[in-house]
């Protein structure tokens, strides 16, 4: 069944393929014949290694001519000879070519675009020419063919048709959240080849993977000189189980890179670090390139590397030698002009083009940056902007190498020689932007334009990153929020009790909290920690602050978590770190902390206030994330500002300010101080900056960054290929994805009289799906923890237990602010159970649809999954049965996580929704799906029918033929796992 099902994808791919004629890369009568051999056992075996089956096309390159198969020809010839190619030559060997040394000698060979001779190329823009290079670099007529290099190079004419192409990123990133259970799956896909009488090992990342513990740091302890390490003490104490995993990872998988807790932020470690730009593998140059399990991954896209977050999952596959099956994207150019006014920050920037960028809709897109801005904008400032990315919606924020980034290669540690190399490998394969010479005009698929000096300081939220509110309008946003219905924009708080004060003792001290009062203020996120020009900013506000004699109320949660220990060595070089703490902002750790919900607890005092009184109190950080439940349970109001602004913010103790009008306190002289008074001008910063960022700093940082930390080297670890699972760990847990596998795919299924466990609307994000945050004590994550004698002290977070399937499936919709239709205005993680009525945490009733053998399903609006790239969000649903989601419309990532899990994406029509159709969700839904594979096109559409006698049409939204392979197998992981067994 396997191998008929893979040959009837792999005979409807070649039914309307094309070969090339006498050219270069004729290759059909060359193949070996025991490649022919080999290929003709199993069809099966084609499509799993080349993740697509595809034939060989020539490229219109100039000289080349390309010869149509006719229909006449029948599929089996086609078959034969597109299996003739796979054993050849490189089809591109003509045009690698040597890249000289000035001195003599050469750097290494490169495949080179000018040699193509195709007028196309310089007019692509320079993120497709990096797609165009993989390409070329590994067309092999197997995995990546001559036709796909042909569709990359004609991307103005193939990208409006959303053609489909294979790409091979160079390397994967991870963090510890979404890299524990990926190094899970890892061993769990050994166990199961192993089970199938296969070589386990074949198990192994065949390309390099970098994982960064960075997310598992909490700010359990702030305000306190000896924070960091007190929270280092928590955080091992908490995650011993899971590093000690992720230790054996290391040595059991090669080419496996761990970088110890207490190092950094993942982002800001790849940026100033991990990031290559230009790799030399075995005398072979080419561009540096990556897909991270992280959405924010796309960090790196201001190195003029380009990478972007996949779910873990497709991470995973990646790592395995499968190529990304994506569409061709369409590219936004994005010009600046002009330069940032004095006292305007790269937040404030990239705050404004999420905003644009957001209205213009990119989802899916590549967006470029480019215009005499450019020269303007720091390396910082363009990693900023290229961070939120997943925020504005893009699948990347492109910023080409021109010698801006250069000089910070320089800067961040980067050898001469290095630097030499990636320069002059980039000029000449034109993938180098020089501003001081003529620009061929790039074709985009369209346009916009910021002139900088339009940007203005700003602030976003209180619920969304792209809300973004100027600063001069904050206190009137404020009230209008306090006034509005329950939403994004809303908090329905009524008139007479907008003004209401909560008096509280503080530890024998009187405090008030209002609406809107500051709790929480944290620089952290590597959004902007790898900005010196903000950071050291925020240092000159604690300074003026501290010699004007105005100090943060002892009641805020203040709190400074850098993103490397670069960060820490020129805020103290500068002398800045002496007032930052002196306001309270104590480092408290090197990771991502408050932005991912690692916030730790309030004071108890403060949260009784926020809690018995129902106040809307407020967080500021320095973050790219703000949607409700996610930085704090008790911060319904979040909003992402600079950080000299969370300073400014924790001095007045309120987001209900006006800062051109009103003080933010009363100086030590009694008089008055404004926001004006505190803030520095950009000179002042750009002084700081030069004098206290050294590139001996990174150097000195990064030369002993894998050396880890005495807590990290004590843990002692087995050396075993295959993990001993432990069945009494509540930390890793055996999936079981593989348990009952066989050689044979399950083949697709239609769904028959489904009930449907949830009925949302729009803006479902993965944060609402993924289990994230604090376990709450009456879930039913905290009955299984409670169950196993894990007391509640000791839940840690749900991120902190991601390789444990149990822990995830009962945290899968727990969110507290998710918002279900089934319960009539009422917040949080119940439904009802349709057959009984009753209302059931949502584990609980996809529970008892599952012991009573009912499949489950999901409606939902626009934009479901919106938000990081969780595989989580997949993973929960499927294991809680869930066998399709109906919705307006998905995030890229989600989507394409839900197919590498086997759940069916659809999507309403056009003009469509739940409510339109009439769908109370009372009904059972039955999806009509052929049995037949080969009956199935990726979009086609379907037909949904209830038992109530409605019906209404879908689009299936298998946007590739390699997903369809995907759901036949029930799932990427099971897809690759036969394959590599097969074979």
């Amino acid at each position: 069944m396997y191998k008929a099902a893979s040959a009837r994808l792999l005979l409807r791919s070649l039914s309307s393929a094309s070969v090339p004629g006498k050219s270069r890369l004729a290759a059909a009568t060359s193949a070996s014949s025991s490649a022919r051999l080999a290929l003709a056992r199993s069809c099966g075996a084609w499509v799993g290694r080349a993740g697509l089956a595809r034939t060989s096309a020539g490229p219109r390159f100039a000289g080349v001519a390309r010869a149509q198969i006719g229909a006449a020809v029948p599929p089996v010839e086609r078959f034969q000879r597109s299996m003739a190619t796979q054993a050849t030559e490189h089809a591109f060997n003509n045009i690698l070519t040597s890249l000289p040394k000035p001195g003599g000698g050469e750097y290494g060979k490169f495949y080179s675009l000018p040699a193509l001779n195709d007028p196309r190329i310089d007019k692509l823009p320079y993120s497709i020419r990096i797609l165009l290079e993989s390409a070329i670099r590994n067309c092999d007529n197997f995995q990546v063919t001559t036709n796909d290099v042909e569709k990359i190079i004609d991307w103005e004419n193939t990208s409006p048709k959303l053609a489909e192409i294979p790409f091979k990123p160079a390397r994967v990133l991870l963090q510890d959240f979404t890299g524990v259970p990926a190094v899970v799956d890892l061993a769990a896909m050994r166990d199961a080849m192993a089970k199938l009488g296969s070589d386990a090992n074949k198990i192994n990342p065949l390309v390099p993977v970098d994982l960064v513990i960075d997310h598992s740091v909490q700010v359990d302890v702030a305000r306190s000189p000896n924070a960091v390490q007190s929270n280092m003490e928590l955080e091992f104490s908490r995650n011993k189980e899971r590093f000690g995993f992720l230790k054996w990872g290391s040595s059991a998988f090669q080419n496996m890179l761990v970088v110890p807790p207490g190092s950094g932020i993942v982002h800001q470690v790849n940026l100033e670090y991990l990031g290559r730009v230009v790799f030399n593998t075995d005398g072979i140059l080419y561009p540096d390139s990556v897909v991270g399990t992280d959405s924010h991954t796309t960090m790196i896209d201001g190195l003029g590397v380009a990478g972007w977050g996949v779910g873990g999952i497709e991470a995973e596959a990646t790592m395995l030698g499968q190529p990304m099956s994506m569409v061709l994207p369409g590219v936004v150019g994005f010009k600046l002009t002009g330069k940032l006014r004095s006292g305007v920050t790269a937040t404030d920037l990239v705050l404004t083009v999420t905003q644009m960028l957001r209205k213009h809709g990119v989802v899916g897109k590549f967006v470029e940056f480019y215009g005499e801005g450019m020269g303007k904008l720091s390396l910082a400032d363009r990693a900023t902007i290229a961070n939120m990315s997943p925020e504005y919606g893009a699948t990347m924020g492109f910023f080409p190498v021109d010698h801006v980034t250069l000089d910070y290669l320089k800067l961040t540690g980067r050898s001469d020689e290095t630097v030499s190399v990636i320069e002059a490998y980039l000029r000449a394969n034109k993938m180098f932007v020089d501003y001081n010479e003529p620009q061929t005009e790039r074709v985009y698929s369209s346009y916009l334009e910021l002139d900088l000096d339009e940007v203005e300081p700003s602030m976003s939220g209180p619920k969304r990153p792209h809300d973004r509110v100027p600063l001069k309008d904050m206190k009137s946003d404020w009230h209008a929020c306090l006034d509005n219905k329950v939403g994004f924009k809303g908090f329905a708080v009524p008139k007479e009790q907008q003004d209401k004060v909560v008096k509280f003792d503080f530890h024998g001290q009187p405090a008030e909290l209002k609406h809107g009062s500051v709790v929480i203020a944290a620089i952290t996120s590597c959004t902007n920690t790898s900005n010196p020009s903000v950071m050291l900013g925020a240092g000159l506000v604690a300074k003026k602050a501290c010699e004007l004699g105005i100090e943060v109320k002892p009641w805020v949660k203040t709190s400074l978590a850098p993103g490397s220990g670069v960060v820490t060595k020129y805020l103290l070089q500068s002398g800045l770190q002496e007032y930052l703490n002196q306001q309270g902002f104590h480092i408290v750790g090197y990771g991502c902390t408050t932005c991912i919900g690692n916030s730790g607890d309030l004071d108890e005092s403060v949260s009784a206030a926020i809690t018995e009184n129902d106040v809307v109190a407020a967080a500021v950080l320095s973050g790219n994330r703000n949607f409700e439940g996610r930085v704090h349970p008790l911060t319904r109001a979040n909003y992402l500002a600079s950080p000299p602004l969370v300073v400014a913010y924790a001095l007045a103790g309120t987001v209900d300010i006006d800062f051109e009008k009103e003080p933010i306190g009363v100086g030590k002289d009694g008089k008055e101080v404004y926001f004006r008074d505190i803030w520095p001008s950009t000179e002042e910063i750009a002084q700081v900056v030069q004098s206290s960022v050294l590139p001996d700093m990174f150097k000195g940082t990064y030369e002993a960054i894998t050396k880890g930390n005495p807590m990290w080297n004590q843990l002692t670890v087995p050396e075993a290929s295959l993990y001993s699972w432990d069945p009494k760990s509540t930390y890793i847990h055996e999936p079981p994805y593989f348990k009952d596998m066989t050689m044979s795919p399950p083949g697709p299924h239609a769904v028959k009289d489904a009930y449907c466990l949830l009925n949302f609307g729009d803006s479902i994000t993965t944060d609402h799906i993924s289990p994230a945050g604090s376990i709450h004590k009456d879930s039913p994550a905290a009955k299984y923890l409670m169950e196993r004698g894990v007391a509640r002290k000791d839940f840690n977070s749900y991120g902190s237990r991601r390789g444990n399937d149990e822990v995830m499936a009962r945290g899968t919709f727990a969110n507290i602010r998710i918002v279900n239709k089934f319960l009539n205005g009422e917040v949080g993680p119940k439904t009802i159970h349709v057959p009984t009525g009753e209302k059931l945490y949502v584990f609980d009733a996809a529970m008892r649809y599952k012991s009573e053998g009912l499949a489950t399903i999901i409606l939902a609006g626009a934009e479901y999954g919106s938000g990081s790239s969780r595989d989580w969000a997949a993973k929960g649903p499927m294991l809680l049965g869930v066998k399709a989601v109906i919705a307006k419309s998905f995030e890229r990532i989600h989507r394409s996580n839900l197919v590498g899990m086997g759940i069916i994406p659809l999507c309403f029509k056009a003009g469509e929704d739940a409510d339109s159709l009439g769908l109370t969700g009372h009904e059972r839904y039955s999806i009509d799906l052929p049995t037949n594979l080969s009956d199935i096109r990726p979009g086609q559409d379907v037909t949904v029918t209830t038992d109530n006698g409605k019906s209404f049409t879908c689009v299936l939204r298998f946007d590739t033929e390699v997903e369809l392979a995907y759901f036949n197998h029930g799932g990427i992981l099971p897809y690759v796992i036969r394959n590599l067994a097969q074979n």
